[in-house]
Parts: structure tokens; C-alpha cells; sequence
């Protein structure tokens, strides 16, 4: 249990002390978000395209890892929107950011660094992968079915048409892009774009985890444990279960059989907490109170679910 320990430990002690030292005062709200951007918009864009240009185009797009990581996280939309809307009688966009804080990883800023410590050669590739999946299949579906369920009515192929120009814009998507056509060209980048590139990827994990941090501090968690409960019951436990069952299931009906430590990658990224940008996104639709709470209780708790999982997996294997 020590060398599980040895892995979570130090990833969130990063995570408490962006929390105290924003809680102390030395960061505040604007230095979190200052930080959040070089993540965003440097660091992780770097670490992609290094990932992707780095590697043969067979392995950047992994189809077992892509419909194992999809089929998981799809299971799991599924039984939180009947959860939401047959126990919990939820309506329809708050049943659609209950599904989303269920299946929709914190890939960055929590599951790479995690990614890095257990699994580091097929780390950043594992993470290219679920920000495909995240962006291009979950997101958009999600706000649809949120928006889908406002009073003015269904305007589906607006929020699609929304979600298409800002993957366009998206810097991960275009990194990953990037990396993916230079990796088509058989090129090899030239050193010293290597080493620069490099030196950005290599900041993004302790960055990001100070980011996830200082995001937690003050965010109200009283009177919505109903509501969060299955939320993080879904995202910690049901979400990296579905994700196993579905690489187990896969070479069963005739799939290819993912290789060991992208399997593990994929069981460990969907065990991530959710993405820290979900409660800015649940603002919107007026369920930012219940979603900020769910991310720090989630977050919070993966530690003790995380560390379990990397146990379990660990007795498994030996």
C-alpha cells in the first residue's frame, strides 16, 4: 500500500497546496485562472503535440483504446440520465450536467500527471485519446441534451453548431491535430523544437494540479449531499467500471485486444474526478451551485477511491 501511496500521495499534495496557498492568500482567483490558461494554452497544447508528432500515426489513434474509452463513458451517460430522470425526477438539463459530472474526466489537470507516475510511456498518448473522446463525442452530445431541455425549446443543431466552431478553436484539439499530421508526414522535427516543446509539456502536470487547487477554494458543499452523492458514486466508481467491463468485453465479441498499459490507462482516466471547467459550464444553465460542490467532494474523495483502484488493479496483476 506504501508504493500506491508513493503514486497518489504527491499528486494531491500538489492539489492541497494550491488550496492553501490560495486559501492563505499568496494566489487568488485571478492568478488560478492566469495559471489555468498557460495550462491550457501552452503546457498541455505542448505535451500533445509531442505525444502525437512523436509517435506512428497506428498508435496516435488507437482504435480499441477509442471505443473502449467511448462504450465506458457512453454506459455511464446512460445510467446517470435514468437515474436522474426516473429516481431523482430531475429535469432534463439538470439530468444532462448530472451525466456530465459522471462521465467526463479530468484528463488534464488531474489525470496526467496520475497518467505519468503509473503508465508514463503511454501517457501522453492515453491523454490525446480521452480529449478526443471528451470533446468530440461527450461534450457536444451533453450540451445538447442540456440545451435540448430548456423552456424556449430544442435548438440541438445550434448547440452542435456552437460545439463544431469552438473545437476549432479548441488549443488541445488543434495540438492534437497537429501532432497527428506531422506524425501522417513521417517527419521528424528538428532538435531543437524538440527540446523546446519539451520543456513546455514538462510544466503542464505540477501547473495543473496547483490550478485544481486554488479552483476549490470556496465553493459551497452545504445542503447538496442528494445531489452530489451520485454524482461522485458515478464519476469514481461506476465510470472506471464501465471502462474496465468494456476492454474486458471487447477481444469477447470479435475487438482487438488493447495492449496492458493502455488498458490501465484507460480504467485510470475514467477514475479521474471531474473536469474542472464543469461547474463553469453548469453555470450557465443554472446548476453551477450543485457542480461546484460535486467537484470539490469528488475530488476530494478520489484520493481514497483512486488509491484503492491502484491497490486493486496492483493484487490483480501480481
Amino acid at each position: 500500500m506504501l508504493k500506491i501511496l508513493a503514486i497518489t500521495g504527491p499528486i494531491y499534495v500538489a492539489i492541497a497546496f494550491g488550496y492553501v496557498m490560495t486559501r492563505l492568500g499568496m494566489f487568488n482567483v485571478a492568478d488560478m485562472r492566469a495559471l489555468g490558461k498557460y495550462v491550457i494554452y501552452i503546457a498541455l497544447p505542448a505535451l500533445l503535440f509531442k505525444a502525437m508528432a512523436q509517435r506512428p500515426i497506428g498508435e496516435n489513434l488507437n482504435g480499441a483504446y477509442l471505443l473502449v474509452y467511448s462504450i465506458g463513458s457512453l454506459a455511464v451517460l446512460g445510467i446517470g440520465w435514468l437515474w436522474g430522470r426516473r429516481v431523482m425526477r430531475l429535469h432534463q438539463t439538470d439530468t444532462a450536467f448530472l451525466s456530465m459530472g459522471m462521465m467526463c474526466s479530468n484528463s488534464a489537470f488531474v489525470g496526467y500527471p496520475v497518467l505519468l507516475l503509473v503508465v508514463a510511456p503511454v501517457a501522453g498518448m492515453a491523454l490525446a485519446l480521452n480529449v478526443i473522446v471528451e470533446n468530440i463525442v461527450a461534450l457536444p452530445l451533453l450540451l445538447a441534451l442540456a440545451e435540448h431541455g430548456r423552456d424556449q425549446g430544442p435548438r440541438d443543431y445550434r448547440v452542435i453548431g456552437r460545439s463544431i466552431r469552438a473545437l476549432a478553436r479548441n488549443p488541445l484539439i488543434l495540438a492534437v491535430a497537429a501532432g497527428i499530421g506531422i506524425s501522417l508526414l513521417g517527419t521528424k522535427l528538428p532538435e531543437p523544437v524538440v527540446r523546446t516543446v519539451s520543456l513546455f509539456a514538462a510544466s503542464s502536470g505540477a501547473v495543473s494540479l496547483i490550478v485544481i487547487g486554488g479552483t476549490l477554494v470556496g465553493v459551497p458543499v452545504t445542503g447538496v449531499g442528494r445531489r452530489v452523492a451520485p454524482i461522485a458514486i458515478g464519476k469514481l466508481i461506476l465510470h472506471p467500471i464501465a471502462v474496465l467491463l468494456a476492454a474486458q468485453s471487447l477481444p469477447l465479441i470479435g475487438g482487438p485486444a488493447m495492449i496492458p498499459s493502455l488498458r490501465l490507462a484507460a480504467v485510470l482516466s475514467a477514475a479521474m474526478p471531474m473536469f474542472g471547467v464543469y461547474p463553469i459550464l453548469a453555470q450557465a444553465y443554472q446548476a453551477g451551485d450543485t457542480s461546484a460542490a460535486a467537484l470539490l467532494i469528488t475530488t476530494s474523495a478520489s484520493f481514497v477511491t483512486l488509491s484503492g483502484l491502484l491497490w486493486a488493479l496492483s493484487n490483480m496483476q501480481s
